[in-house]
């Protein structure tokens, strides 16, 4: 009787989990083949605005996607046991990724992005901010062999990592063209809703297993 009780808690956990899971999946897939990927063509076309940008625009679209990929790999504890020394160069590679990407994406708001307005310019250098920040963070914790830190810190990380997945989902949908049809009032606020809301999430799970 009380293992099938324990049944019943635990299975409708692991199927929210599931579907939360497949979700994010198809949001990075969709993402990467209809908005990152063909930027790697280098049509002057689908560049746009970006072309005499364009390669600092593949280094932070290279190193997001880096990050992006890596990501689930150090959350996998299986993965981690038994392959600890890929899991920590891993993480290095992770770590530069994040850099280039902040440094490219830090030059493409204050060359480019800021001709559509301050605003835009200055919320994609937030979300740099908060990209290097959380990584850094990151790995101050794990070598100081603050475990529990480091893995929270990366689960921020990776939060912001995606937050560029969540701002193409976000600024496609017909509701955010509706409130806000002019681009320039609606990039800058979906790009600070893209990562702010999630990490506040993030920081009420990670609170709310430590009771």
């Amino acid at each position: 009787m009380g293992k099938s009780i324990q049944l019943t808690q635990v299975k409708p956990k692991s199927y929210i989990r599931l579907g939360f899971t497949i979700f994010l999946i198809v949001l990075a897939g969709k993402f990467v083949i209809s908005n990152a990927l063909p930027y790697f063509g280098f049509q002057k076309e689908r560049l746009g605005s970006y072309w005499e940008d364009r390669w600092a625009l593949i280094a932070h679209i290279s190193g997001g996607l880096l990050a992006l990929a890596i990501g689930p790999f150090q959350f996998s504890k299986k993965f981690r046991n038994k392959f600890m020394t890929a899991h920590r160069w891993l993480g290095r590679i992770y770590l530069v990724a994040i850099l280039v990407g902040t440094i490219a994406s830090t030059y493409l708001a204050w060359t480019n992005s800021v001709k559509l307005n301050f605003s835009w310019a200055f919320g994609l250098q937030m979300l740099a901010v908060a990209w290097i920040s959380t990584s850094a963070m990151a790995y101050l914790s794990v070598i100081r062999g603050r475990m529990l830190q480091h893995k929270e810190w990366m689960i921020r990380s990776y939060v912001v990592t995606f937050a560029f997945v969540t701002f193409r989902w976000l600024n496609d949908l017909p509701l955010a063209h509706q409130l806000m049809s002019k681009p320039e009032e609606r990039a800058p606020t979906i790009v600070w809703l893209s990562w702010t809301l999630p990490l506040l999430i993030a920081e009420i799970l990670l609170s709310w297993k430590k009771k």
